[in-house]
């Protein structure tokens, strides 16, 4: 059986590729959402919740025998502990990450290494509409570091229940709030842009999945200063960038019959 750690849109295509190519497998998603989105393709042995090392490891001893680490570019906690769980347990360990954008050096794009840094950089410009891309996980350090430089903040999350309820613990007004499943267009980018009166857009190179360059091109267009936060550092045992090489990875590797349905 394989397990996959499914915590983006590749994926849950990589869950349904393997499976309607005969493999068993088991699919780890975070969110209540997420794991909906799999039961509409078909994927049904799932589950949900956020699983630490050791909880982990005994899902891997449970006939795991590849494990395919699909989780966000930005999610490092989740592929250490992916890592160290794979070795613990001595199976393979496959990183399927999308692959990187080529995006522009122009002077409104501004590059930074942390969350620390991109908030920093929107204070330094002096600008007090914030528009966040940066998802929900960082939303509460987001939201006092507007509040605490006297900005608005404007955040677009994905339309699920657990970064919803964040937004209204924080008392974010409705009327800041895009619940909104990307990726987006260029002209719908440049419409929120200018619907909202953003000053400065924070985002991260989330690659082409997450839109990035479409949110890049768009604030370059209407000459807001864009912030990116550039993907973590991560040296993985093997990594492919497609779930085409996870399936041709899994019918080389593991012997069709012991993964394959009866």
């Amino acid at each position: 059986m394989i397990l996959v750690l499914a915590g983006t849109q590749e994926g849950r295509i990589t869950a349904e590729l393997l499976q309607q190519s005969g493999f068993m497998v088991k699919v780890s998603t975070v969110t209540g959402y997420g794991a909906e989105l799999l039961k509409k393709q078909g994927v049904n042995n799932l589950l949900t919740g956020q699983l630490d090392e050791q909880a982990l490891i005994r899902q891997l001893r449970d006939g795991i025998e590849l494990l395919v680490d699909a989780t966000h570019p930005f999610a490092v906690i989740g592929s250490k502990t992916a890592i160290a769980a794979a070795n613990e347990v001595g199976i393979p360990y496959l990183r399927l990450e999308r692959p990187r954008e080529s995006l522009p050096q122009d002077p409104l794009v501004i590059y930074v290494e942390s969350l620390e840094e991109s908030l920093m950089a929107a204070h330094n410009l002096g600008k007090k509409v914030w528009f966040s891309t940066l998802g929900g996980k960082n939303m509460r350090l987001l939201y006092e570091a507007a509040k605490g430089f006297g900005a608005r903040l404007v955040v677009r999350v994905l339309p699920e229940r657990q970064s919803l309820n964040t937004c209204f613990e924080l008392d974010i007004k409705p009327s800041e709030i895009i619940a909104l499943q990307g990726p987006c267009s260029l002209e719908v980018n440049k419409a929120l842009y200018g619907q909202y009166g953003a000053e400065v857009v924070l985002t991260k190179d989330s690659g082409s999945a997450g839109g990035v360059k479409e949110k890049v091109q768009a604030a370059i267009e209407l000459g807001i200063p864009i912030i990116v936060w550039q993907r973590p550092k991560i040296t993985y045992p093997l990594m492919v960038n497609t779930p085409g090489e996870v399936l041709a990875y899994a019918k080389e590797n593991l012997g069709g019959s012991l993964c394959k349905r009866e």
